[in-house]
């Protein structure tokens, strides 16, 4: 109930960065294959970013 005032860490802004990317992929995959190629690639620069974090 009191998480409302609780910020979001870099981390969990990256990982909904990339879980954004991910579905908007998923969604162009079925109709432009390239624009869907390069929402995985944003997303896999994301997921380095957050692994350097760790």
């Amino acid at each position: 109930m009191f998480n409302i005032f609780k910020k979001k860490s870099e981390r969990e802004k990256l990982y909904d960065q990339y879980n954004k990317l991910l579905q908007e992929a998923h969604k162009l995959s079925i109709t432009n294959r390239r624009l869907s190629d390069q929402k995985i690639f944003d997303a896999e620069a994301i997921m380095v970013r957050i692994e350097n974090l760790n």
